[in-house]
């Protein structure tokens, strides 16, 4: 089997706290080569992504990384934030520009995540591996596809490590992503970002801000199964492990999961891809 990662966010209350050790605990027996964790919109995790990085490195035994945005921080800010890192032993950073909430007073000193990689690399340069984002459907406020791998090769030529994808369920997007990205001469790991299928409402919400397309066919099948939940969930997972397959059988470095601090739907994929 190929390495596998995850991603959680930062839990805010002792129940959600509860949650993300139980779902941490499962998805450890899997052996994952790291997790990560999300930065929250408006700085208000800049301590809970800190805190949760701590908890599931040295309560959970897991290689942790966590998620850096140019978003509302000051180089100041950003500098200590990774010298925080440093000393809490983090060797691996997901480096992002963030989007701008609303009502935020300033967008922060970066503009774009390449600025934000050449700051890592200047200050500590070799001693994080750095992953950003990659958009095989386009990122939804690029102009058009080629500036948007220009714009993901200015990160890789700043320093990046690694790639990450947003989620897609077209596997040719991605192969033909990361066939574009090597024209151009881009040679790091470029990995699958894969979100398994739980709450559908949810996720067609999710995919409507972010620029992910959802096959019209998965819409109508989910359509016909009505309230049948096991049916959904059944259906939801053998589709998104397919799709895991067709991306191994392709060549895909590894897969990282979106786990939304659910450990049942990913458990559900990983199960068939046995």
């Amino acid at each position: 089997m190929i390495p596998i990662s995850f991603e959680f966010f930062p839990p805010k209350t002792d129940e959600q706290r509860a949650q993300l050790d139980k779902v941490a605990q499962k998805l450890k027996s899997i052996g994952p080569e790291y997790v990560s964790c999300t930065f929250g919109a408006g700085g208000s995790t800049l301590d809970y992504t800190p805190e949760t990085i701590d908890r599931l490195h040295n309560q959970h035994g897991l290689d942790a990384a966590p998620h850096i945005s140019c978003v509302g921080g000051t180089r100041a800010e950003l500098g200590a934030l990774l010298d925080r890192y440093r000393q809490m032993g983090c060797r691996r950073l997901v480096a992002l520009r963030g989007d701008l909430p609303s009502g935020m007073g300033h967008a922060g000193e970066f503009r774009y995540a390449s600025e934000l990689v050449s700051f890592i690399r200047k200050e500590h340069d070799g001693y994080f591996h750095i992953e950003v984002g990659a958009y095989p459907e386009t990122h939804p406020q690029a102009e058009h596809a080629m500036a948007d791998l220009q714009a993901f090769k200015a990160k890789v030529d700043a320093g990046a490590d690694g790639a990450i994808t947003q989620y897609f369920y077209n596997a040719d997007a991605y192969f033909r992503f990361v066939d574009d990205a090597r024209k151009l001469g881009v040679a790091i790991p470029i990995v699958p970002g894969i979100m398994p299928i739980s709450n559908f409402i949810q996720l067609r919400r999710f995919s409507e801000a972010c620029g992910a397309e959802i096959p019209r066919w998965i819409g109508k099948r989910m359509q016909a199964y009505g309230d049948d939940v096991d049916a959904i969930r059944e259906f939801a997972a053998d589709f998104v492990a397919q799709l895991c397959q067709r991306l191994i059988d392709g060549g895909a470095p590894s897969l990282h999961f979106y786990t939304l601090n659910m450990s049942k739907p990913t458990l559900n994929v990983l199960t068939r891809l046995g």
